[in-house]
């Protein structure tokens, strides 16, 4: 039980109160009023790409939990077409917003990084059933919120990643509320991706397999690594690795 307990907090204590310190000690917006919402400027104007193409983006959110958790969002474009989709999932009104940000904007000030980017013919083929997925998603009505353990804005973006054939890729560890239940199920296996994935209704879990590596989920901070891609996943941190 000792070492039991050692282990619990050096593995997720430990980097989790590191992660709330530096996040403490840092400069950040009091309110949303006082945040940088504007573009980063991470995409091309639509009209100079001519191709399809669908982005994943991921930043910290905001207020304290943003030194656990990060902020996703799924940004798709037609081929031809003439502006960018952005869909996220927030905790007020009707949770699911369309381009109600710019799509490569900040979040609470905190400027977003690339999860998945697919462009021309990868995107057209996924693209279909992508818009099946954000349109089929459970909780999309007003009070299908929850910050934890779920189902959130990870839950919701995690949702639409599981549910198109091909994509093959999973949120970052610190997406909290990815590895909500959303469709009921405490445990599958993903053939798609390779994953046997247990949940214990977000509030715990387990994943293994080809895209996950070795993850465990204590209430919503994951640990693990990923032999695959010679990686460590640390709680609060992410994925570090040599590939």
């Amino acid at each position: 039980m000792k070492l039991a307990l050692l282990l619990l907090g050096l593995v997720y204590l430990l980097p989790a109160a590191l992660a709330v310190a530096l996040w403490t000690a840092g400069n950040h917006p009091a309110s949303w009023r006082d945040a940088d919402w504007t573009s980063a400027r991470l995409l091309p104007a639509p009209q100079a790409d001519r191709e399809a193409a669908l982005y994943v983006f991921a930043a910290r959110t905001g207020g304290l939990k943003g030194a656990l958790s990060e902020h996703s969002w799924i940004v798709v474009k037609e081929k031809g077409g003439a502006a960018y989709e952005r869909w996220d999932k927030v905790g007020w009104g009707m949770p699911i917003r369309r381009n109600a940000y710019p799509p490569d904007g900040r979040w609470y000030s905190n400027p977003p990084r690339l999860v998945l980017e697919r462009h021309g013919p990868a995107a057209e083929a996924v693209l279909p059933a992508v818009r099946e997925a954000l349109a089929s998603y459970p909780y999309a009505m007003a009070g299908g919120y929850h910050i934890f353990p779920g189902p959130n804005s990870n839950t919701f973006v995690e949702y639409v990643l599981r549910h198109v054939p091909g994509l093959r890729t999973a949120l970052p560890p610190v997406a909290v509320g990815r590895d909500y239940p959303s469709d009921g199920r405490l445990a599958v296996f993903d053939r798609d991706r390779g994953d046997l994935r247990l949940s214990l209704f977000g509030f715990a879990g387990l994943s293994l397999g080809r895209t996950a590596g070795v993850e465990i989920n204590l209430l919503g901070l994951v640990a693990g690594l990923d032999p695959w891609r010679l990686a460590v996943k640390v709680p609060a941190f992410g994925t570090f690795g040599l590939r």
